[in-house]
């Protein structure tokens, strides 16, 4: 049997473009722990992390497209489920 990690990451380049998604990430995710660094900020979540187009756009003030995440991202762990509302990290167990 694989042991797989607990938790999903996510990190990103911490630029004021970034910030939006970050916030978002923290509103969609009530255990989303922020580890932040000058250059970057890392979200751990348990099992699972979702990004929803939504409510970046909320935190932006107007429309954002789900794959410009990939202009602030540096890494991810997990496995990813995405479309045009929802980037998803989970484990499968």
């Amino acid at each position: 049997d694989k042991v797989m990690p607990e938790n999903v990451f996510i990190a990103l380049q911490n630029t004021p473009e970034a910030q939006p998604i970050i916030e978002a990430i923290v509103a969609d995710n009530d255990n989303a722990v922020l580890n932040e660094s000058p250059g970057m900020v890392k979200i751990d979540c348990p099992k699972r992390l979702v990004l929803r187009r939504e409510t970046v756009e909320e935190k932006l003030g107007q429309e954002f497209n789900l794959q410009d995440i990939h202009l602030t991202l540096i890494s991810l762990s997990g496995n990813i489920d995405e479309d045009e509302d929802e980037f998803v990290l989970h484990w499968d167990f």
